[in-house]
């Protein structure tokens, strides 16, 4: 089953943040549009302070700074919520990975 189609949703609790429509796949990424809801606003700036912290090279940072977002944040697939997941936003668009199955161990590169 291809993922290209698929809605995938951003909760805070029980508040919706935006939805995911996948566009592309490319194994283990995947990657489409973004559309937020008015409450992402509250969060985005998370996002926002990752991607920078990537871009320079911070990794040791970014991993402290992701940590607010694995906490924080659910990312729920068709079938139901993932047990964890590397995700990035930025304007309209989003891409990620994920696991069924939680780890000791960092998720993921950036």
């Amino acid at each position: 089953m291809g993922f290209e189609g698929q809605v995938w949703r951003l909760r805070r609790g029980d508040d919706s943040l935006g939805e995911i429509v996948i566009a592309e796949a490319d194994f283990p990424w995947l990657s489409g549009r973004f559309v937020p809801e008015p409450a992402f606003a509250e969060v985005e700036s998370w996002f926002v302070e990752t991607l920078a912290l990537i871009e320079a090279e911070r990794y040791d940072e970014f991993e402290d700074a992701y940590d607010r977002i694995a906490r924080a944040l659910t990312l729920v697939a068709p079938s139901g919520p993932v047990a964890e997941f590397l995700l990035h936003i930025e304007g309209d668009q989003a891409w990620f990975r994920w696991s069924d199955e939680r780890s000791d161990e960092p998720f993921g590169e950036a």
